[in-house]
């Protein structure tokens, strides 16, 4: 008996990395898996339907089962079509990974409207759409699992990526509403920041003797470190996980904070301008989150 034995999923971006080692593992864990990939650049440009068949034919080489569908999650029609796929192949959908995405990396002051539209359309309004898509079938049958991709660019953030950060934040947040609005319907929404060498980290500058030190390390975690956590969250064993953001790193699993008041100080009076850089500034200060990447903040090796 596998852990997702009965149950249908769809992964978004399954036709390589870590998206295909999701697809693959729940199929080895007995979902019935539609891979949905639409082929195209790391910039999304262009499109193909063969990475979406070859992870189609790993699952079923190794005695799964799988759809495929090409159909984008950028926009609502079409992401629609992509959880109608599982219902006309599969007649159920009990599992949602949305781990579609591109990237257009560019610094904040030179960031083009094309570029952050671009990046926000895949992987917030993506998720989104094929999110609530999902959601009329999982609040029918009162069951559903979402499994969100993050990024520690949003978590803690990181150079030239104002889009994709802002996106992946903002999947966090699209997370927890679910979680609190479908927890009637014993729907599950959790979000997984992986740790991996792939396309979406292929772009890290390796320029330096420290950029190089940190792509070598990065380049040490294959995409399928990922997938063990992405099953857990998807099946029954975690019925009692919803809100939460993870983090698999190499063999290490991290669960990450939410923002909560960290630090609070009072006035009978008031606050004026004056009053705050006076008093409040001096005793807030100490409690300031530094301006670090994610690559300052996990900076010990993985192992």
């Amino acid at each position: 008996m596998g852990m997702l034995d009965g149950k249908v999923a769809v992964v978004t971006g399954s036709g390589g990395g870590i998206g295909r080692e999701i697809a693959v593992h729940m199929a080895a864990a007995g979902a019935k898996v539609v891979v949905c990939d639409v082929g195209a650049s790391l910039s999304g440009e262009g499109g193909s339907a063969t990475p979406a068949q070859q992870t189609k034919a790993i699952i079923e080489q190794k005695g799964g089962q799988a759809a495929i569908s090409t159909d984008s999650v950028a926009s609502w029609d079409s992401a629609g079509k992509i959880i109608q796929c599982a219902m006309d192949s599969f007649g159920q959908i009990d599992i949602v990974v949305n781990n579609a995405g591109i990237l257009r990396d560019q610094i904040f002051h030179r960031m083009t409207a094309e570029e952050w539209d671009a990046v926000i359309a895949v992987h917030l309004s993506g998720s989104f759409y094929v999110s609530r898509h999902a959601a009329t079938h999982f609040r029918k049958q009162e069951s559903g699992a979402y499994v969100h991709i993050t990024s520690t660019s949003g978590l803690i953030g990181n150079f030239g990526q104002a889009n994709y950060a802002a996106a992946k934040l903002g999947i966090c947040a699209l997370s927890k509403s679910i979680a609190l609005d479908m927890k009637r319907y014993n729907v599950r929404s959790n979000c997984l920041a992986p740790f991996a060498w792939s396309r979406m980290t292929s772009s890290i500058p390796a320029e330096t003797p420290e950029q190089k030190a940190r792509v070598e390390k990065i380049m040490r975690m294959g995409p399928e470190k990922n997938a063990p956590l992405a099953v857990f969250l998807a099946s029954d064993a975690a019925k009692e996980v919803s809100g939460q953001i993870f983090g698999p790193r190499m063999n290490e699993l991290f669960l990450f904070s939410q923002s909560r008041p960290i630090r609070s100080i009072h006035t009978a009076e008031g606050w004026t301008p004056e009053l705050i850089a006076e008093i409040a500034l001096p005793a807030l200060k100490p409690s300031f989150t530094p301006l670090d990447r994610s690559g300052e903040v996990l900076s010990w090796d993985p192992v």
